[in-house]
């Protein structure tokens, strides 16, 4: 669960990489320069509850590259899709991965982020961080795409585990047996859910 909780932490941050200081910057400068303004912003007491959210969605759709994020975790069923049910299927995944994150983002306490190696190669690139916390490090190599000056992330990889082929992995089978119709109820119903608890959280 802590591990899980960090993950969220470093993942969210990613997305605050948009403003303009960052372009022509490499990945690694960039993602170096996010997570520290995210940490910052975390350990603001100023900002709390649903406006940091709303701060936090903006950024995340800012910066995440959602549609190549869609077509690498439904692999073949992307190309079998319809062009309406690809559009529903990123607009779905990214009010989950919005719902499911940014409640667990608010969790951070102090944990630290070291950075590693960057490679790239054209227009992708990887890069290498360690998340501390205590005695424990994460592992954490982020993927990203180069578009004009700057990168997004269409995939995050913690301890060689895949989030895009984890996705992937369940996605497919619904798909399989269920359709894109079974697929977007389940989506949805998700979502509910993730937003409730949020709420509810936020209440108490």
């Amino acid at each position: 669960m802590q591990k899980f909780k960090i993950f969220m932490m470093v993942l969210l941050a990613l997305p605050l990489c948009a403003f303009p200081v960052f372009s022509a910057e490499s990945p690694k400068a960039q993602i170096q320069l996010t997570v520290d303004q995210v940490i910052k912003v975390l350990s603001d007491k100023q900002i709390q509850g649903e406006p940091r959210r709303q701060v936090l969605s903006s950024l995340i759709r800012a910066r995440f590259d959602f549609s190549i994020m869609s077509q690498r975790t439904l692999g073949k069923y992307w190309r079998s899709a319809t062009v309406p049910e690809q559009e529903r299927f990123v607009k779905l995944f990214s009010d989950l991965l919005e719902a499911n994150y940014i409640g667990r983002i608010e969790d951070y306490s102090d944990e630290s982020v070291s950075y590693g190696a960057e490679t790239i190669d054209g227009d992708r690139a990887e890069v290498a961080t360690l998340v501390n916390s205590g005695g424990t490090h994460i592992p954490i190599i982020y993927r990203l795409v180069k578009k004009g000056e700057d990168w997004f992330v269409y995939d995050v990889v913690v301890e060689e585990v895949s989030l895009v082929r984890n996705y992937r992995s369940t996605y497919g089978e619904i798909v399989r047996k269920e359709k894109f119709t079974g697929l977007f109820k389940r989506m949805e119903a998700k979502i509910s859910e993730l937003k409730q608890s949020s709420g509810s959280a936020a209440i108490k």
